[in-house]
């Protein structure tokens, strides 16, 4: 694992050439259904429209370009319900790079399919996630291989942040953007290109009620963690917080959110109906979006609250404060995942 020293803005700007060399930019498009449902303009940022199906892969080409000859040499190692474990292996194979993933026992096997699609040999470990990357840490320094932590690494939160300079690039006056929290990078960037590029937004964290150490730890005097997680949304099914992207976020993140299983499920059902695009849990904004990240921009008004059983929840509850903004906001949305 590399040095714990937070990215800053100018490692966002520098990773994006390293970034389109392999990845296009992603749209951000407009619904005419969601603007009715959530009461105001909206825009859907679609990370989904990566090969991988999410905004990982920009982490994972930008760092996988900067390993040493020696790091190459020894291949590289991570753990991953999927998204993260792509990324690395897609990077890994556009560098000619060995890669290893640990998945937890029975993960999703569309995931381990593509995984190993694109050059990765999958070892599963454990019932979660966390039990996989307990793993490979006690593995890595014995076999000699380059840890590559989900979270606690610059380059990948560098990487991803080039989605969010994107996202500030299209909507200046953005009053929140929303995005799911499992391990923080994604909204670990966001934090830090809204703070760079100067700009007014609010970042809202968005977790599962059911894995939700991160929301505790973020409101609370100290960090916590679980012994399980009960939640459909594998992608953000974290038992903990992790100490880089924790720092950040713990210091320049808004506010943070949660929902529940019925929330994240209506997500799903709305993001079909409404944008015709299948996201995944959570990863769709507030509400199950594959990495996905909400904003509302042009409104005057907006205390994110956790509204809790609003009547626009899912999709647009990814904020559950969406519903609260006037009609005059703008909001945008980033999704990771068809």
């Amino acid at each position: 694992m590399s040095d714990m020293t937070p990215p800053s803005f100018r490692d966002i700007e520098l990773a994006r050439p390293r970034v389109y060399k392999h990845v296009n930019k992603t749209p951000m498009l407009r619904y005419p259904l969601l603007d009715q449902w959530v009461g105001c303009e909206t825009w859907v940022k679609h990370e989904n429209h990566h090969a991988s199906g999410a905004f990982k892969i920009r982490g994972g080409v930008n760092l996988v370009a900067q390993l040493t000859e020696d790091e190459r040499r020894r291949g590289v190692v991570s753990a991953s319900t999927g998204n993260h474990g792509q990324s690395m292996a897609y990077a890994c194979r556009v560098h000619g790079v060995q890669c290893r993933i640990f998945v937890p026992v029975g993960n999703n096997p569309d995931k381990v399919a593509a995984m190993r699609a694109l050059g990765a040999e999958v070892i599963e470990h454990g019932r979660d996630f966390d039990a996989a990357r307990e793993r490979v840490e006690t593995l890595a320094p014995q076999e000699g291989w380059r840890y590559v932590h989900s979270a606690n690494e610059p380059q990948l939160i560098a990487g991803v942040g080039t989605y969010a300079l994107e996202v500030f690039d299209e909507i200046s006056d953005a009053d929140y953007l929303f995005v799911p929290v499992g391990g923080g990078s994604g909204a670990a960037g966001s934090c830090i290109a809204r703070s760079g590029m100067g700009r007014q937004t609010k970042v809202v964290g968005v977790q599962a009620k059911g894995a939700d150490a991160f929301a505790r730890s973020w409101r609370g005097p100290e960090r916590v963690s679980d012994s399980q997680v009960h939640t459909c949304a594998e992608g953000i099914a974290t038992r903990t917080t992790y100490d880089l992207t924790f720092e950040i976020l713990k210091e320049q993140l808004d506010d943070v959110v949660t929902l529940d299983e019925d929330e994240l499920r209506e997500g799903v059902r709305a993001a079909m109906q409404l944008t015709h695009n299948l996201a995944e849990h959570l990863r769709c904004g507030a509400a199950r979006r594959r990495e996905t990240l909400l904003v509302a921009a042009g409104g005057e008004e907006g205390r994110v609250r956790n509204v809790g059983r609003q009547h626009r929840r899912g999709y647009a509850a990814r904020s559950a404060a969406v519903a609260r903004l006037k009609p005059s906001t703008t909001t945008v949305g980033c999704s990771a995942r068809l």
